[in-house]
């Protein structure tokens, strides 16, 4: 970490919203774990993917999942261009805010200058609560091996994909 030589402690909060003891803290801890520091990236990273999968909410299944896609591409358009849309026909399906236009439901969005409506709140924090469920069930699904040190393209991706929400909806039903 020989980036960082000495940073005034006004300059760390501000920019981190940590104290100077925490991110001292963190730095070591990122040093510890292999980090190179700060504008330098790690040499092990080959690509990134973006997988879209559908889940239950109330049983926190897998229902459904897509081919992957590069992890550059917006996950609007992955969206559209996967057979997920085909498959969720019929069925109430919530997403994040970067799902915007794809007839999804996204949480209600601030205007500049216009706080959200009472009713927007409301429905913005039943959202949350929900999507809560769903992005506890992705964190489960990446703690699986298969899947955090997977470095397959192609079908190779989708199919340990397949295999780990299988077996997650096995764990589940015990």
């Amino acid at each position: 970490m020989g980036g960082v030589l000495w940073a005034e402690p006004v300059w760390v909060e501000t920019f981190t919203g940590l104290r100077m003891d925490r991110f001292a803290k963190l730095v070591k801890v990122v040093c510890e774990r292999g980090g190179n520091g700060p504008g330098v990236g790690r040499h092990n990273y080959r690509f990134s993917a973006n997988v879209q999968v559908i889940i239950d909410a109330d049983t926190r299944l897998v229902v459904a999942s897509a081919r992957p896609a590069p992890g550059n591409k917006a996950d609007a358009h992955v969206w559209r261009e996967s057979d997920l849309p085909a498959k969720a026909v019929g069925t109430t399906v919530i997403a994040d805010g970067a799902y915007l236009g794809t007839g999804l439901i996204v949480p209600h969005r601030k205007r500049a200058g216009r706080p959200l409506l009472r009713g927007q709140e409301e429905d913005n924090a039943e959202h949350r609560r929900v999507r809560a469920r769903v992005e506890h069930t992705f964190a489960r699904m990446k703690n699986w091996k298969i899947l955090r040190d997977c470095r397959q393209k192609g079908d190779r991706l989708h199919h340990a994909v397949q295999a780990l929400a299988t077996m997650h909806n096995l764990a589940l039903a015990g």
